[in-house]
């Protein structure tokens, strides 16, 4: 597999290495010896174990986000689109970050096989481009309700180009009252771990 760094530290594009004949295709979707390898110990010090995997299904318009987990239960993910096309996006929410508020928009799809890392300290969500699509994420911790949080998916301040249209938007009630950035008290800041 192939890491690919981004903008911001702490967010990193993962792409597998695609065996395909006139048979199909093989790939390895994830393999805990070689992310330690090329990602967790490089980067961060230390292996990073995945303990929950989870699975949506949402059709065109759909976004979902941006959602993340306040301490003690922060959660770092890795994510990938399955069947169909999505657009992914983390936002740094460290205080004192020089990054604060900023995001890194990926494109994942069922062709190009992408995954996305996504460290501790971002808010995270995702806008369904294709008419269904089935995401996947792997958590290094357990969903903990009592700690979920959210930032407004809908927030114009941060720059996000979804490409949906207005009217074609889908959203939970839920992810209708996250505050904005400017309202929006984080519980991370530069000092929390991205691991």
């Amino acid at each position: 597999m192939e890491v690919i760094k981004t903008g911001i530290e702490g967010l990193y594009i993962i792409e597998p290495k695609v065996f395909g004949d006139k048979r199909g295709y093989f790939f390895e979707s994830f393999s805990q010896r070689e992310f330690d390898e090329k990602v967790a110990l490089p980067l961060f010090g230390r292996s990073i174990m995945f303990v929950q995997d989870n699975e949506s299904m949402s059709n065109y318009g759909v976004m979902r986000g941006l959602h993340f987990q306040a301490p003690p239960f922060t959660q770092s993910k890795i994510v990938r689109c399955v069947k169909g096309a999505v657009l992914d996006v983390a936002v740094d929410i460290r205080k004192g970050s020089s990054t604060y508020g900023q995001h890194v928009a990926v494109e994942l799809t069922e062709e190009n096989h992408r995954q996305f890392f996504i460290s501790k300290g971002f808010a995270h969500g995702f806008a369904v481009l294709s008419e269904t699509a089935v995401f996947q994420y792997k958590c290094d911790e357990f969903y903990h309700p009592e700690v979920d949080r959210g930032l407004s998916i809908l927030d114009n301040s941060l720059g996000i180009d979804w490409r949906i249209p207005a009217d074609k938007v889908i959203l939970s009630e839920k992810d209708t009252k996250h505050a904005h950035l400017r309202d929006f008290d984080s519980p991370f800041d530069i000092n929390i771990p991205l691991y």
